[in-house]
């Protein structure tokens, strides 16, 4: 897939994933949450030039680094959704401010290291992105779903995680 339709998928799922997550919807734990990272996954790994040929090392260093970025934010976009229990006993979540927060803080240290592969001379597939955004969104979606399992069973008193 070419750079520009790997980055406008990565935009266009970023804010869809964004516009979801700042409303109040219902969760369902038992919905199998892997389906869309396994592809964003799998076409980001296709990618021949996911890592410059010409320093493999600096380009893994690079990949990596953003990996470790949005494992961290995954999981702090996670604990920053509000999860609830209605009186009926059904498990609904949305994001927060610190939410937003989460997000502005991983986009500048995705353009951080854009910055620095730029200043490292190395070409830089819109892949990385997308390989991030599908680890990004499997890490939040897991960590959402542990919390949401861990509040009390139906049945007992609401209590906002």
């Amino acid at each position: 897939m070419p750079a520009q339709a790997n980055a406008a998928l990565v935009v266009v799922v970023t804010l869809l994933v964004l516009r979801r997550q700042m409303r109040a919807q219902r969760l369902d734990t038992e919905r199998r949450s892997w389906p869309l990272p396994l592809i964003l996954a799998a076409v980001a790994l296709r990618d021949p030039q996911l890592l410059d040929r010409r320093d493999t090392a600096w380009s893994v260093v690079l990949v990596g680094a953003g990996l470790l970025a949005v494992l961290a934010a995954g999981s702090v976009w996670g604990w920053t959704v509000r999860i609830w229990r209605e009186a009926d006993g059904a498990l609904w979540s949305r994001g927060t401010r610190a939410t937003l927060a989460a997000w502005g803080g991983l986009i500048a240290i995705r353009f951080g290291l854009f910055g620095l592969g730029e200043a490292l001379h190395l070409r830089q597939s819109s892949s990385a992105l997308l390989l991030g955004l599908a680890v990004l969104l499997l890490v939040r979606t897991t960590v959402v779903n542990w919390r949401a399992r861990a509040l009390e069973p139906p049945g007992r008193a609401a209590v906002p995680c």
